[in-house]
């Protein structure tokens, strides 16, 4: 086959060697199994390089998806179920598949609702970052459940968040309190300055008696 992909037909070696060293090529045989062998006239060092990155690329590509487990109890307290819980969450938010197992000790065994149960409440505490991916199952002893990151519903909780946010912070800014600053105001009327001269009261004079003599 040469450089262009065209076939160039069945050659003796000598003849093939030729060929590929006149276009300043490599001769590289791609089917040893084949009758006869099938070879190809390339430039080997690029087809290394671009194979090389091609590996690169899709190793890149390839998710590291790993999966964590999570154990419970039909009798599990509120607040270990609530620690446990945030660390699913936290799994999930990370990428992480979470495999749920609820384990049943004696008598409980027979009463597999209270894990059913147990399990329901997860599935609703994380929705907002997860789903189930495999639903609860009976595997002797325990059940379990095994979660997926489910990146839909953590946009929308994300979306959803900043929304109220926002909405938060424009209530507290029109609930605010405005401040008026009243200004003085004058009446204009008939009043007297207290700098101007207060003229006293006038009086009449006092009558005066007249006084005969004897």
């Amino acid at each position: 086959m040469g450089h262009d992909g065209q076939q160039i037909g069945i050659k003796p070696l000598p003849e093939a060697l030729a060929i590929a060293r006149e276009l300043d090529l490599d001769l590289v045989e791609v089917a040893a199994q084949a009758n006869p062998p099938v070879c190809r006239v390339m430039d080997y060092g690029k087809y290394k390089y671009e194979a090389a990155q091609k590996a690169k690329e899709s190793r890149r590509k390839t998710t590291n998806v790993v999966i964590k487990e999570m154990k419970y109890r039909p009798k599990i307290g509120g607040g270990d179920f609530d620690t446990k819980t945030r660390k699913v969450e936290h799994f999930l938010a990370e990428g992480h598949k979470v495999k749920v197992t609820l384990t049943f000790r004696g008598r409980e065994v027979y009463h597999p609702e209270l894990g059913k149960k147990i399990l329901d409440q997860v599935e609703q505490a994380v929705k907002d970052v997860g789903r189930v991916e495999i639903f609860p199952r009976i595997d002797g002893r325990n059940m379990t459940m095994v979660l997926a990151p489910d990146k839909r519903a953590q946009a929308a909780a994300q979306k959803a968040a900043a929304f109220a946010a926002a909405e938060a912070e424009s209530s507290s800014k029109t609930d605010q309190p405005t401040t008026t600053t009243d200004e003085p105001t004058t009446t204009s009327g008939d009043t007297t300055s207290p700098e101007a001269p207060v003229e006293a009261p006038t009086t009449d004079a006092a009558p005066t008696t007249d006084v005969a003599e004897a």
